[in-house]
């Protein structure tokens, strides 16, 4: 079963952005004004965030200017009001050289504190042209959405900071070497011998917790693509103690497929070895780029399969588009099998696919004899789970044997 299904998952986009975007709009729409703007201060200058704008504007995000350049530092200092329908009517406004450069006819902002009381900046409206029609409930309305803008902006500062959190964390457990992998036999059911195995990542730093969460936040840190190859290169580390009859599957993700890199540490590998197991969990938005990135490799002898079949609809679709070698029964399908008509209808079903697209079977998650027996009769072809091997170091890999099961040489068993 994948460790690293959710490696597809690309990092999220800053929460809020987009809608402080569209508060600037409705906002700068509703008091007919020519740009509305949020600024963030810093020490010497205050930096545009966003920008909102009637035809071309006179500044975009991503601007800076010296901190007491213009209107924000004045108001937020009570040296200018933050209601100003008609800036000529006001020498200090007047003397501001950006008065007359942009030019600025009215003018309203207010400061725009978060939770704790800081100050973050200003969110500002101005005009070319004063308007006397402005008024307290202009301003006042200004201050609501500027009650909405700090919520979305510390929501959004949290997310990052919770980014870098796992940043770091990813950082340091990628510097000590991690992760490790182990490898889990894989049975073939008509030998009763092993035939391949499945390398899975462990973490052993803290803090403590099953791979799949490890590999979700190296996605959300930037660091899925690094974490990944690492599991894959400790994997392959261990193909040429492995006996060689033996192949080895190995957990990839859609970005890593389109990425270029797996193909440089594959370079080296024997690919008849090889299986790349694609999770049912991975989103590919683009399947003819998959498909293209992987047909150079499978056209040396390296197979595809797709993981934990069964478990939803993507998994089909991935069959469908990807037509595999491989076609792996999650485990929530194959555990108790033995007892449940539905999962052995639906088991059936995706063998009998199978075999009409010369694909094999492996059913994952095999723990009881009584479910092994079953998958075989229904016509799986190898079986995966803790009554064959659990997973294990490289060095009991290499001398493992099957368990002896009297059944599966047994034809009366099926």
């Amino acid at each position: 079963m994948s460790l690293t299904s959710v490696v597809a998952l690309k990092p999220p986009p800053a929460v809020g952005e987009e809608g402080i975007d569209k508060v600037l709009r409705a906002l700068r729409t509703h008091l007919d004004m020519d740009v509305a703007f949020v600024s963030r201060f810093r020490e010497r200058d205050r930096v545009f965030t966003h920008v909102d704008a009637r035809g071309v504007s006179p500044l975009k995000a991503g601007d800076v200017l010296p901190l007491e350049a213009g209107y924000c530092k004045k108001v937020v200092d009570g040296r200018l009001p933050q209601l100003i329908p008609n800036t000529a009517a006001l020498p200090l406004a007047m003397a501001i050289p950006e008065t007359r450069a942009l030019p600025i006819g009215a003018h309203i902002s207010v400061p725009v504190r978060l939770s704790n009381g800081r100050l973050y900046g200003t969110l500002c409206c101005f005009s070319g042209y004063a308007d006397t029609s402005l008024g307290e409930r202009d301003l006042s309305m200004l201050k609501v959405f500027a009650e909405l803008i700090a919520d979305r902006l510390e929501v959004d500062q949290q997310a990052k900071d919770e980014r870098l959190r796992k940043h770091r964390v990813i950082c340091a457990a990628l510097a000590k070497a991690q992760p490790n992998v182990v490898y889990q036999p894989i049975v073939d059911l008509a030998r009763g011998q092993i035939c391949g195995w499945e390398s899975l990542a462990r973490f052993t730093d803290e803090p403590m917790r099953s791979p799949d969460l490890w590999f979700r936040d190296a996605a959300e840190a930037g660091l899925g693509l690094e974490m990944e190859l690492r599991a894959v290169e400790k994997g392959l580390a261990g193909l040429t103690q492995l006996p060689a009859g033996h192949y080895l599957s190995l957990n990839c993700s859609p970005q890593l497929f389109l990425s270029g890199r797996l193909a440089r540490v594959l370079a080296t590998c024997d690919p008849s070895r090889l299986v790349l197991e694609l999770t049912e969990h991975s989103i590919v938005s683009d399947y003819g780029a998959l498909v293209a990135s992987i047909e150079p490799l499978r056209s040396r002898g390296l197979r595809l399969a797709i993981d934990d079949a069964g478990a939803g609809y993507a998994s089909m679709r991935h069959i469908l588009q990807l037509r595999p070698d491989i076609i792996k029964l999650d485990m929530a399908l194959t555990q108790g099998i033995h007892g449940d008509s539905q999962q052995r209808a639906m088991a059936s079903a995706l063998i009998a696919f199978a075999r009409e697209t010369n694909c094999s079977v492996v059913a994952e998650g095999v723990e009881t004899l009584p479910d092994l027996l079953t998958l075989r009769r229904l016509g799986a072809d190898k079986v995966q789970g803790y009554l064959t091997g659990r997973p294990m170091p490289l060095a009991l890999a290499t001398l493992w044997q099957v368990p002896r099961l009297p059944e599966l040489s047994d034809p009366k068993a099926l």
